[in-house]
């Protein structure tokens, strides 16, 4: 009888082992990738909540900047306007005091260079 040194029983388990090594090799890498993907989905989320956050807040902008509350709003406070029927009143001072009066402070001069000096008296203001 002749016989292989080789078995090939042994072949096959061997062959089996080196699939299944690849197969658990392969499926560690795909759990890394989903775990990956997973981490990105979550960071996306947050980005999309905040997105809609951010589109919500604008949309209660624009509808409030459109409405007619807004108008009177700005014409009572920043247009100065009053409607029919409205009082204006200008604040007058008390009756016997002077005015104050606004004083503009004086600017302070700035030194000129000595280059500048001697400039100015050889060759006077140009």
């Amino acid at each position: 009888m002749d016989r292989w040194p080789i078995n090939p029983r042994r072949i096959f388990v061997f062959v089996g082992i080196l699939v299944l090594i690849l197969m658990v090799m392969d499926f560690n890498a795909r759990l890394e990738e989903l775990d990956r993907l997973k981490k990105q989905s979550k960071v996306i989320g947050a980005q999309v909540t905040q997105g809609i956050q951010t589109q919500v807040a604008l949309q209660t902008q624009v509808a409030y900047a459109t409405s007619d509350q807004a108008v009177q709003d700005w014409a009572y406070g920043e247009g100065h306007y009053a409607q029919p029927g409205d009082q204006p009143v200008a604040p007058v001072g008390q009756p016997g005091v002077p005015p104050i009066e606004s004083t503009e402070p004086t600017p302070t001069p700035t030194p000129m260079p000595n280059w500048q000096v001697w400039l100015n008296l050889f060759f006077g203001d140009q």
